[in-house]
């Protein structure tokens, strides 16, 4: 299977987790998708008044430079894991 094939299945097994994943594993999540379909971040910081455009924007910040094949194995690793 390729890798985009378990990216393909990671982000399918996402929306059926056992548990809903507390809210910094899933800026995490978001982040490694956002790096992983569309690399860096682009466009500029939002706004201190909207916390949670600016919390995810800062979370995909944090991957800049990780490669979008990096990207997609850490984002199927943390689904796997949180699938027991």
């Amino acid at each position: 299977m390729s890798l985009q094939e378990q990216f393909d299945q990671a982000l399918a097994d996402s929306k059926n987790l056992p548990e809903r994943p507390d809210n910094q594993t899933l800026l995490k999540i978001y982040a490694l998708y956002k790096q992983a379909s569309a690399g860096d971040t682009d466009g500029s910081r939002p706004g201190m008044t909207d916390f949670v455009a600016r919390a995810k924007y800062d979370a995909w910040d944090g991957f800049k430079g990780t490669s979008k094949d990096d990207a997609m194995q850490q984002y199927i690793d943390l689904i796997e894991e949180l699938k027991g």
